[in-house]
């Protein structure tokens, strides 16, 4: 998947929607604890009432790994199911990795080459060597942290260092140095978008994968005000707003619903743009 396919499909569908599929078996409907994979029927059928409405799917790896080998074998059918079924939406692994080189290689191989999703979360707090291992990886993209939606964002990355930069500024310039930073894409939080002005000006054209809209209160006109670039360069998440609209067993229409409306709002601020 190249930025080029993500923007041709942004463009055909009028909308830059990321939907998280994050899995948790006391909020999903009762009658799917009855399936064989509770979690793969559920992420199915959420997927096959959404996909003509988002651009990008995003597991978020935790709620797959906190059910052992059964979390695993259910985020591998997940994948596998939008690689052969959907192959034009883009996936993101949320997995927040980093870590000394010989492991981030282990980590992009494991998703990128093992279960085949089109980009990773990274964390940058150990610098290069833990990120260019992911970067290596054609036409696959890695997504750094940068400033990030949650309270404790407060606490290092808006800090400031050398020079009166803060944290997540020399995060951002740093980056742009290191091998293959094309393939650099950024987590931006929808609750910082008073942020997004001066991290446009340092990276003007990277894509920045926004959470915090919906639940988290952040504003979608807001980051698109601040955020949007001549390529789109956006990809809005939405997780418990779309995928728990409902916990009955209209759960996947109730979730079609919920991101149609995400999406017809997309589509006027594109239109307007």
């Amino acid at each position: 998947m190249t930025t080029e396919n993500l923007i041709t499909q942004i463009r055909q569908k009028k909308s830059f929607l990321c939907i998280g599929l994050d899995v948790d078996l006391n909020k999903i409907p009762n009658h799917l604890l009855a399936e064989e994979d509770p979690i793969f029927s559920f992420n199915k059928a959420i997927i096959e009432a959404t996909n003509h409405l988002a651009v990008a799917y995003k597991p978020n790896i935790a709620f797959y790994e906190a059910y052992g080998l059964k979390g695993w074998k259910s985020l591998q059918k997940t994948i596998d199911y939008l690689n052969t079924n959907h192959p034009k939406i883009f996936t993101i692994a949320d997995a927040k990795r980093g870590d000394i080189g010989n492991t981030s290689k282990m980590y992009a191989k494991a998703f990128f080459d093992d279960l085949g999703f089109d980009s990773v979360t990274v964390a940058p707090y150990m610098g290069k060597d833990s990120v260019e291992p992911f970067l290596q990886f054609k036409d696959k993209h890695t997504i750094l942290l940068a400033l990030t939606s949650n309270e404790g964002a407060f606490d290092f990355q808006t800090q400031k260092i050398s020079g009166d930069t803060e944290v997540y500024k020399q995060v951002l310039k740093t980056s742009k140095t290191w091998k293959y930073s094309e393939n650099l894409m950024y987590v931006v939080g929808a609750t910082k978008a008073e942020y997004l002005k001066e991290i446009r000006e340092i990276i003007s054209d990277s894509f920045l994968l926004v959470p915090g809209v919906g639940a988290q209160g952040g504003s979608l006109n807001e980051v698109c005000k601040y955020g949007m670039t001549d390529s789109i360069g956006l990809l809005i998440n939405s997780s418990r707003g779309i995928i728990y609209a409902s916990q009955n067993k209209d759960f996947a229409s109730a979730a079609e619903n919920a991101a149609r409306e995400l999406q017809q709002q997309m589509q006027k601020i594109l239109e307007n743009h």
